[in-house]
């Protein structure tokens, strides 16, 4: 008995057009990356597969359908991408961008300029679905990760893509409830840490956001006070105290505030090398700095 099967091609251009139309900003990208997780296979190997069940394709206009209404890509495929991980992402937690990957990589290549004397310590503050301190664990296998997040719905995410890791056979991170600007932070560690990553609530107070952001993102994990620093402010004597002599700070922040937070660290006396790295399309992005 034959199946029926239908094209593909044409259901996919009829879903960038919808996503196009519904304002999303990467409509070709995004309807390729839905078709490719109803189908189970790489967005890359789409065209191997031109005929597809009516039911996928039933499947598949539901999602573009949810994605048009701005409902964030990942929520819909239960994923996000950091470094070489795929991380359970969904409501209740910060969605991983492509732009953290800058950072990650800047983290990477701090650590491998360290000394082979010791393993290397590493605190990811405000992690989130615990994207940057997983993938770095990931990445160095021999580095000794802490991660810090203060929400507990985002904990729960955190603590699951743990899991998944550790199931995968990566060094385990350390995960803690905690508040990053807690004075009291990991006291344990002060004058030992190498590499701290930060990927903070950096949003000033009343920015304009795309739907995906301001409706599905928690809004304790964008939100920066007034000026997008608050949370950053309170952080640096906890990054000062933390690092040792020589070791590297790296801290996202949003697009209007990169020389802002590079005078902060400045005026604060005990940082080096305080370079503003931009993203891909040029934005300022985090700012990396050494401890003196």
């Amino acid at each position: 008995m034959s199946t029926t099967r239908v094209a593909l091609r044409p259901a996919i251009n009829d879903a960038i057009e919808t996503l196009r139309t519904a304002g999303v900003h990467s409509p070709q990208a995004d309807a390729e990356h839905l078709a490719a997780h109803v189908l189970g296979v790489e967005r890359t190997r789409l065209a191997l597969t031109p005929l597809v069940p009516p039911g996928k394709l039933a499947e598949y206009r539901e999602l573009v359908d949810r994605r048009a209404q701005r409902i964030p890509l990942q929520h819909l495929t239960g994923t996000a991408v950091m470094g070489a991980l795929d991380l359970a992402v969904g409501p209740g937690v910060f969605v991983p961008r492509p732009e953290t990957e800058l950072l990650f990589a800047w983290a990477l290549a701090q650590l491998e300029a360290l000394p082979h004397d010791h393993a290397p310590i590493v605190v990811d503050l405000c992690t989130g679905s615990g994207a940057l301190a997983l993938a770095i664990a990931h990445a160095r296998p021999d580095a000794d990760v802490h991660a810090i997040e203060l929400d507990p719905e985002a904990l729960v995410w955190a603590r699951r893509n743990a899991d998944d890791r550790i199931a995968a056979g990566d060094t385990p991170i350390t995960l803690y409830a905690d508040d990053a600007t807690d004075p009291t932070l990991l006291t344990d560690l002060d004058g030992r840490v190498d590499v701290v990553v930060s990927n903070p609530p950096y949003i000033p107070e009343g920015a304009r956001l795309d739907p995906e952001v301001a409706e599905h993102d928690p809004p304790i994990a964008l939100f920066g006070g007034s000026d997008g620093l608050s949370v950053i402010r309170g952080m640096i004597p906890n990054i000062t105290r933390l690092l040792r002599p020589g070791g590297g700070v790296a801290i996202e922040h949003d697009d209007t505030n990169g020389s802002a937070l590079a005078a902060l660290l400045a005026e604060h006396g005990q940082f080096t090398d305080i370079v503003e790295h931009p993203d891909l399309a040029g934005k300022p992005r985090f700012v990396a700095a050494i401890r003196s």
